[in-house]
């Protein structure tokens, strides 16, 4: 039998192999996709995330745990097609223009994959209409800016600006993070959500899909 816990620790050590191992065991076991995803790849992931917040791991082992979570994944992916399960919700993700800085985004990306979220990822250097299309041409209503610039985080009032002139604030949740972003700077440039870490980014998505 599919030992999940198992599984969830070396998803947890980053053992990509032995990872990819037990989810295709399971699938040959006839255990459904869904709670070989959320029993075994989630709960670990879940466990790196909370780790994270408390400073017990670092990014290295975030990025390998992340790295063995998307390669199970990967083997489940057409099975959950093929169940109809969908993704709890869809982020639209970039850090915004002028900031080219990737690894705190890439981290709230794999956090939030790990919850169950569908990712876009529209990358660095995004200009805040990017934003308003990419919302439009996905159907969601999260976006998730990024800066880790004091001269680049003024960008995010643009972008909320932007969704003004859209006529789609009102139903549009705007998170935003990055090392120089405070609560503070949330609550002046009217943003929804301001989350300190990836992990709880990650969290705050998830409850806005509950």
């Amino acid at each position: 039998m599919a030992d999940f816990e198992k599984m969830s620790l070396a998803l947890q050590k980053g053992k990509a192999k032995d990872v990819t191992a037990m989810v295709q065991e399971a699938i040959d076991e006839g255990i459904s996709a869904e709670k070989i995803l959320n029993e075994g790849l989630m709960s670990g992931m879940g466990i790196i995330g909370v780790k994270f917040k408390n400073n017990e791991v670092y990014v290295p082992e975030v990025l390998i745990a992340a790295r063995a979570m998307n390669m199970g994944a990967a083997l489940l992916k057409p099975l959950l097609i093929e169940d109809g399960v969908e993704a709890k919700g869809k982020v639209i993700l970039g850090t915004v223009k002028g900031d080219l800085h990737d690894i705190g985004k890439n981290l709230v990306r794999m956090m939030m994959e790990g919850k169950g979220i569908e990712v876009i990822d529209i990358g660095v250097d995004v200009p805040a209409e990017k934003f308003v299309e990419a919302i439009k041409e996905h159907n969601t209503n999260v976006v998730a800016c990024s800066a880790l610039l004091t001269t680049t985080m003024t960008e995010m009032e643009k972008v909320i600006k932007a969704f003004e002139d859209a006529g789609i604030r009102d139903q549009t949740k705007i998170m935003i993070g990055g090392a120089p972003v405070t609560q503070n700077f949330c609550d002046t440039i009217g943003a929804d959500i301001y989350t300190a870490d990836a992990a709880t980014a990650a969290e705050e998505a998830a409850a806005l899909f509950a």
